[in-house]
């Protein structure tokens, strides 16, 4: 869908780009609505985890996480990523839904199964790490605004 033939609203519209996440827009035109807990992996090969409804482009293939926990879908998102955004897809070689039949990803494994619990751990493990950052990152800067603010009164 051209920009010019977008209506204003409030549905997400997902493109191709890194770029607020590859939202270009949100529209109001009646387009086919994805569900959440989805990932898209754009004309790069860049897959994003989607935990809101959205509509996008047919630059934009959808991968149907959406009966996965939250956080397996995300795990299996990123092993995506690694796999089919590392150069190989350009402007001259886009990536198409076919694509994704080649992508080789690697997750954990249990009796032969992929082993959703242990993704959801490990997004978990993460997600812990990240926030224990934020706080310290926060806590640096909350001192040093104080320190500045001591030596100038």
């Amino acid at each position: 869908m051209k920009s010019a033939d977008r209506i204003p609203g409030s549905l997400p519209f997902v493109t191709a780009g890194e770029a607020d996440e590859g939202v270009s827009d949100f529209i109001g035109n009646d387009v086919h609505i994805f569900s959440k807990n989805t990932t898209t992996i754009d004309m790069f090969g860049s897959a994003k985890y989607r935990n809101y409804e959205y509509g996008g482009d047919d630059h934009v293939a959808i991968v149907h996480t959406e009966k996965l926990p939250m956080k397996a879908a995300i795990f299996v998102t990123t092993a995506i990523h690694k796999s089919s955004h590392n150069g190989q897809f350009d402007y001259g070689r886009n990536f198409y839904a076919k694509d994704a039949d080649n992508l080789n990803i690697v997750l954990p494994v249990r009796n032969g199964q992929p082993d959703y619990g242990k993704m959801e751990t490990i997004i978990s493990a993460i997600h812990k790490l990240v926030m224990a950052e934020v706080v310290l990152y926060a806590d640096r800067k909350s001192k040093a605004t104080i320190e500045v603010v001591s030596r100038n009164n």
